[in-house]
């Protein structure tokens, strides 16, 4: 059993929460530089994680802090939002290049041409905004309150508390959040009183998808949550925690590509004024193909989070942080 050194022992929650926050802070401006020269989308997508690893963070230890105004979750959210637009059409830019290179007709060709040139626009408008943003009063006050409090921070009564004793507390209630989401009742049938996964054919899948697709992506925001939030403490618990932590990830990934699926879809639906179906049938049945592939690795993993015994085990390992004997230290004292 993996054994916390003293140091971490005699942790406060308050103290925990300010060297959480000043790594993810750093974390998070560090790449502005390179985000405003616009050369490599990497640093954009480095600073977009880190605003929600940095608003996750203080979105977990909140209830230890007094935090200026200027640094709230809301502010975060609204700069993380505005870095996701460009973002986000930066991906879908890659995504339908790599399309381009699916075998089309004349025809579709020119007209995923035309939409690339037009997604180039949008990525053009959505980085003058993304850039006033980062240049303004508001972006520069957010930096320098939260840099102020980083410095002398200032705490609520809970501060005070051992992190070990409130280890629980904190990530148990986003444990039965997850477990209890509608997204993984989808494709499912409770005839017999057990859950069972339903098979379903890309035709119907296309369908749910596009009924409860919603549904899907706010799972995937859920599990993202409870990964960041996991790893903020993978110091004080053993290497199956850290794996069910990494797991998380795996999940996200796969809802991410569902996502980014329907997003592309929808996009491209946009701006086809006879249907995606009709005006790309190519590409139309190459997305299908794709959907049905990803469902096929979504399946196995739904089957194993609707078991009673996997949810179980979640909710014991939240319940058993590492010995509280001293022992070889961890690689950091901060996640």
């Amino acid at each position: 059993m993996k054994k916390i050194p003293a140091s971490l022992k005699t942790e406060t929650f308050g103290h925990y929460a300010q060297q959480a926050i000043s790594k993810h802070f750093k974390k998070s401006t560090k790449p502005e530089s390179a985000v405003l020269k616009d050369e490599d989308p990497e640093p954009l997508h480095e600073m977009r994680v880190g605003m929600r690893r940095l608003r996750t963070a203080i979105e977990v230890f909140g209830p230890a802090l007094e935090l200026p105004k200027a640094a709230s979750v809301k502010r975060i959210r609204k700069i993380a939002r505005e870095l996701g637009t460009v973002r986000d059409l930066d991906v879908m830019k890659v995504e339908l290049k790599s399309l381009c290179k699916t075998e089309l007709k004349e025809a579709e060709r020119l007209k995923l041409d035309a939409i690339l040139e037009k997604l180039s626009h949008q990525r053009s408008q959505g980085f003058v905004h993304l850039e006033k943003t980062l240049n303004g009063s508001r972006y520069r006050k957010f930096k320098r309150s939260l840099q102020n409090w980083l410095k002398e921070p200032t705490y609520k009564e809970l501060a005070d508390l051992p992190i070990l004793a409130v280890l629980p507390d904190l990530l148990l209630p986003l444990i039965s959040q997850l477990l209890l989401h509608p997204g993984w009742l989808m494709a499912t049938n409770n005839d017999t009183g057990n859950l069972k996964v339903d098979k379903i054919d890309p035709k119907n899948l296309n369908q749910q998808l596009d009924q409860q697709g919603e549904i899907l992506h706010d799972l995937r925001k859920q599990m993202k949550r409870l990964r960041y939030q996991t790893e903020l403490f993978a110091d004080f618990y053993g290497p199956d925690y850290v794996a069910q932590s990494q797991d998380f990830q795996t999940v996200q990934k796969v809802l991410g590509e569902v996502q980014d699926s329907l997003v592309l879809g929808e996009y491209l639906s946009s701006q086809i004024e006879t249907g995606l179906e009709k005006g790309l049938p190519t590409l139309a049945t190459e997305m299908q193909q794709t959907r049905a592939r990803i469902w096929q690795v979504w399946q196995p993993i739904q089957e194993r989070y609707l078991d009673p015994e996997f949810r179980q085990t979640l909710r014991a390992q939240i319940l058993a942080p590492a010995s509280l004997s001293s022992g070889s230290p961890v690689v950091s004292s901060v996640p």
